[in-house]
């Protein structure tokens, strides 16, 4: 696609997986798009090439076949219009805004009335656009009490099921006398008072699955809707015409207007418990919300202000108080404290902050009063950029699904096919001429076939899989990825900030104080860990530093630069050997300390040797007890560092690791990744850098370590928060629980269609037995789902 962009969609009126599976099917076979729809999250997500496709040709597609898409509604307050002139201009431009389907701004009132396409733009986006053009908003008061759609929506279910079971009871007593031949109020027994009850519930309450029906079967497919509206139908109408035989005579009618009337009582309790169950898998989602501060403590002209913490803007200074939260990302300006970043990185200790430290949105300011400038706000903070993970990673497909989205779309016309035929079998040669069986066996095929729990085996699981992954501060950023992490058997672990700290500290030096303060003075220009570690100590020796005239770095090598004339070269032997300077007589000293997994680098002065430096870098305190549990999990243990082999081999010696690939240049590191793939291996890299990155996307799953750099994590397909290695073999065994989960769902939700059709077309269930175990099919495979929530991992 030349200009690609993406969209998340809320879907409405999908039922089951065939409707899912249908509306995917009709996006992809759009020009220039590609989607995926999940069932779990009533949600689409696509992606489409602006040159050949709209939102507004999507959303249409979807509404042709019969769904339809969210839009959500947001009401600001507009202030600084002074004129007719002022509020024209502003609707023109939010109506100009992608995913703005209309917008009315109102002068009298001082307020914008707009709805739009969730997943395209926000009421955020909406207040920045207002701004650009000179004016302000914010948004209503009332706005943040009213009750998500979600939340509506399942109301009005429970009123539904509530009215539906009202009318179904005295229906459902009548059923005593089929069973156990009670006697029962002859009201009840009355087809005109049974007429009178199940009425509402089919035409009424039952309304719904007629409109499903009509409008996938109108855009050649079909759905659950289909056989529920197929076989409640048959079962009231044929109860209608055995009523009308009543009429001016004795004859005892076969009603089973209990049976329709009931089915669809049982469906719709069903479909409630379902959203009940399906709302707590977005428990943890809901939680990372939580986690964000509401108000901030802003100056604005020389004042403190209280203000939502979405009208935070970027540059400003805000106050922030002991005990409270840090409102948005930002640098401390004035101010010192100690912040408890636990939720980001996992470590239990507050951090100490100082001027220029870095501070996250969400974390809690503990004991010093601090004023900051906002850096990031809105999407760009640390926790919106977690949360956009989390529900990317909950509303992508994993592969596994793709078997049960192709069985839903044959599944619905094979099931009606069955029941006709059930139908014919029945007349024609079980009970030959026998109308009534024949429709009862027929229904029950109808209604015990419904595809739900075929359509939620695989979404839930990762739902609840992903959260939960999460909120222990792993994230999977696709379903795909969550699929892929059980099937590694080899990882690769970066060196220098993953298996070790990546802040090494000076532990030996021999030199002169010359070479000390030109060592120091060469390592300023370098971003490397180790040249934090020598200005360190230079600094502590009070060693004053000269200015670099140039300066070059050479990876995997070292570095050169020249200081008051004088070339300084700071790196390894073959940085030393490149230059033809002699290091013969100090390679025992250069060998002790690689033997001790210590770093060496030898120092040159105009072509001469002048001292050598050793540098250590502290090993994770989780890293031994980390790689102990990835080698019990059956996987091979790597790892990759630029260092030379004696320093690699002890310091991989001492965390339990036996393969060790040396010496490796960090445009190599991709290369090495493929070396271990081409074994036939499926292969995690695990990095913090930015040299990282290529080997991370490499891989067959990249993990970044969270406190690296924005670069690797980009690029990685999980990411480890605050870098506890011990979150990797979670990882893993989340990944592991997860798929096991899937394959129960999908297995029971096979067998429950393979064993239930069959069952009914032999006339064994009655149509209100079917249609209660269809129903609990779909919350059993919800339910199984949750367990993933207690999964001791």
């Amino acid at each position: 696609m030349s200009d690609t962009h993406h969209a998340t969609l809320n879907i409405t009126g999908m039922t089951c997986a065939a409707c899912s599976s249908r509306v995917e099917k009709v996006l992809n076979k759009m020009d220039g798009v590609e989607a995926q729809v999940n069932l779990t999250t009533e949600k689409a997500t696509v992606g489409y090439d602006i040159e050949k496709a709209s939102i507004e040709d999507i959303t249409k597609k979807i509404e042709n076949v019969g769904y339809g898409v969210l839009m959500e509604k947001t009401e600001l307050d507009i202030l600084g219009m002074t004129c007719a002139a002022c509020s024209t201009r502003i609707e023109k431009v939010l109506n100009k805004q992608e995913g703005v389907n209309s917008a009315t701004v109102n002068l009298t009132t001082e307020s914008a009335a707009i709805e739009y396409t969730p997943g395209l733009t926000d009421p955020k986006a909406l207040i920045e656009k207002i701004r650009n053009v000179g004016y302000d908003a914010k948004p209503k008061a009332e706005a943040a009490e009213k009750r998500t759609h979600k939340e509506k929506a399942l109301q009005r279910q429970k009123a539904k099921l509530i009215i539906s079971a009202v009318l179904s009871s005295p229906l459902l007593i009548t059923m005593l006398v089929h069973l156990f031949n009670m006697e029962i109020p002859a009201l009840l027994m009355n087809p005109w008072f049974q007429f009178a009850l199940a009425t509402p519930v089919q035409f009424i309450i039952g309304w719904q699955f007629y409109v499903g029906a009509y409008k996938n079967l109108k855009n050649g497919g079909a759905n659950m809707d289909v056989l529920v509206a197929l076989g409640t139908s048959a079962a009231y109408f044929y109860s209608l015409y055995e009523a009308i035989k009543t009429i001016g005579n004795d004859y005892m009618p076969h009603l089973y207007f209990e049976t329709s009337a009931i089915l669809i009582t049982l469906i719709l309790f069903g479909k409630y418990l379902e959203a009940k169950a399906k709302s707590q898998t977005t428990n943890a989602l809901s939680s990372l919300l939580n986690l964000q501060a509401k108000e901030a403590r802003v100056i604005r002209n020389g004042e403190e202000i209280m203000l939502p913490v979405e009208e935070v803007v970027v540059g400003e200074r805000l106050v922030v108080k002991p005990g409270e939260k840090i409102p948005v990302d930002g640098i401390v300006v004035k101010g010192r404290t100690s912040v408890d970043e636990s939720m980001i990185t996992g470590e239990s200790i507050p951090i100490e902050k100082e001027l220029d430290a870095t501070v996250i949105g969400s974390t809690i300011n503990k004991n010093g009063s601090i004023e900051m400038e906002a850096t990031k706000v809105g999407k760009d903070t640390a926790l919106a950029s977690i949360v956009k993970v989390v529900e990317e990673a909950q509303g992508s497909k994993a592969p596994i699904q793709r078997l049960a989205d192709v069985i839903s779309g044959y599944f619905v016309p094979i099931v009606v096919g069955i029941a006709i035929l059930t139908f014919v079998v029945w007349i024609a040669f079980v009970e030959q001429g026998q109308f009534e069986p024949a429709l009862v066996a027929a229904i029950a095929v109808l209604v015990i076939a419904c595809p739900c729990a075929l359509g939620l085996a695989t979404p839930t699981s990762i739902m609840v899989g992903t959260g939960r992954a999460a909120e222990s501060g792993i994230l999977f950023k696709g379903g795909e990825h969550l699929e892929g992490t059980h099937q590694l058997n080899a990882i690769v672990l970066d060196k220098t900030g993953t298996v070790t700290k990546g802040k090494p500290e000076v532990t030996d030096f021999s030199g002169d104080q010359e070479a000390l303060q030109l060592l120091a003075s060469a390592e300023k220009g370098s971003e490397h860990p180790l040249a934090g570690a020598i200005i360190a100590y230079a600094t502590e020796n009070e060693m004053d530093f000269l200015e670099v005239e140039e300066f070059i770095a050479i990876p995997g090598h070292g570095i050169e630069a020249r200081i008051s004339g004088k070339q300084i070269l700071v790196g390894n032997r073959k940085l030393m050997t490149d230059h033809q300077v002699d290091i013969e007589n100090n390679e025992e000293t250069l060998v002790k300390f690689e033997s001790e997994g210590k770093t060496a680098m030898l120092i040159a002065i105009d072509g001469e040797y002048r001292g050598i430096v050793a540098v250590a870098d502290v090993i994770k305190e989780s890293a031994i007890q980390a790689i102990k549990e990835l080698k019990e999990q059956g996987l091979e243990v790597f790892m990759l560092t630029g260092d030379n082999e004696r320093t690699a081999h002890a310091i991989a010696k001492q965390v339990g690791i036996n393969q060790v690939i040396a010496q490796v240049l960090p445009e190599e590191k991709a290369d090495r990744v493929k070396e271990i793939q081409a074994q036939g291996k499926k292969v995690a890299m695990v990095g913090d850098g930015v040299n990282d990155a290529p080997a991370l996307v490499t891989a067959d799953i990249g993990i970044a370590i969270g406190t690296g750099t924005e670069v690797a994590i980009e690029a990685a397909d999980v990411t480890i928060l605050g870098g506890e290695l011990l979150l990797i073999p979670k990882a893993i065994r989340i990944s592991h629980a997860t798929i096991r989960n899937i394959r129960q769902n999908l297995f029971w939700a096979f067998g429950y269609n393979t064993a239930g059709i069959p069952v009914a077309a032999v006339g064994l269930l009655a149509p209100w037995i079917a249609g209660a175990a269809m129903a609990l099919s779909s919350v059993s495979v919800v339910s199984n789902s949750l367990r993933l929530k207690r999964a001791k991992l």
